[in-house]
């Protein structure tokens, strides 16, 4: 990691910091001299990232699901810290039985889609609603979201999380025109397969090895990879960059859908085929 203090003095919540994304941008942040709140549905692992950072932290459990535990999540921090500089929306609903049951519209229940649009995207409503305050009081501040590559593409299932990840697409742009004038920025990012344990639960078999042919890069993503690009987007570094979201996915959504197919067919060496006579008939 490079020895950045882009943070100093500066107070971040991190919602969903208990594991994966979430607890490798805590740990980062709180390396460039942040202060941090760790929020995580998992009490014990919020708590757990907090002491590995130590006294720069503070674990808090909550459920981004309900708006009182959001706000309450901002509350302690603030009043832990003193300030407010720095949210990073990430919590989401991911739990293998959920998303199993995240289906299509003729078979997802109600209480699938509501649950997942109360966490995904009314939790990152309360998110902004209870630390925007806090953000304007010092003159400022920065929102990054994680959003997905889910958003921008149709896929099999998993209509709900798709659905709730395209709002707050729109959210991010929203909250970027109402507050920038007095000095929020608000943007958000698109991971491809990441590669933390809750990823693992969601993405096994061979669907590991389609997703890594369709990535342009030769491994897959680190909650690492995440962190740097929540790291950037939340510093005065990207003090110009506002309603934008990064696609930090190994440039999975960027090529061509037969990518694959063309590899496959002319090998990796020759994904523009032959330019054989032989190979054009």
């Amino acid at each position: 990691m490079p020895e950045l203090r882009r943070f100093e003095g500066k107070v971040a919540v991190i919602t969903g910091g208990g594991s994966g994304i979430g607890a490798a941008t805590a740990r980062r942040l709180a390396a460039e001299g942040a202060k941090v709140g760790v929020g995580d549905i998992d009490g014990d692992l919020a708590e757990k990232v907090a002491a590995d950072i130590g006294d720069a932290a503070v674990g808090i459990q909550f459920d981004a699901g309900d708006v009182a535990s959001v706000e309450n999540l901002i509350s302690t921090t603030v009043d832990r810290f003193g300030r407010l500089d720095v949210l990073h929306n990430n919590a989401a609903i991911m739990a293998p039985d959920h998303i199993a049951k995240d289906t299509n519209p003729v078979d997802i229940d109600f209480d699938v889609w509501d649950r997942t649009f109360a966490v995904n995207v009314r939790g990152y409503l309360a998110g902004c609603k209870y630390a925007i305050p806090h953000m304007l009081a010092v003159g400022g501040g920065a929102i990054v979201m994680t959003v997905s590559g889910s958003a921008k593409l149709g896929d099999l299932g998993a209509i709900a999380y798709a659905s709730s990840k395209g709002a707050i697409q729109i959210f991010i742009k929203s909250v970027a025109t109402i507050y920038g004038k007095q000095g929020i920025r608000c943007n958000g990012i698109n991971p491809g397969l990441i590669r933390t344990e809750g990823g693992r639960r969601n993405v096994h078999g061979a669907m590991v090895d389609i997703q890594l042919r369709n990535t342009l890069t030769p491994r897959l993503g680190e909650a690492e990879d995440i962190a740097a690009a929540v790291a950037y987007l939340a510093s005065d570094e990207a003090a110009f960059v506002t309603g934008a979201t990064l696609d930090v996915d190994g440039g999975m959504l960027c090529h061509m859908p037969y990518m694959t197919d063309v590899l496959a067919a002319y090998g990796e060496g020759m994904a523009f085929g032959s330019t054989t006579e032989e190979a054009a008939v």
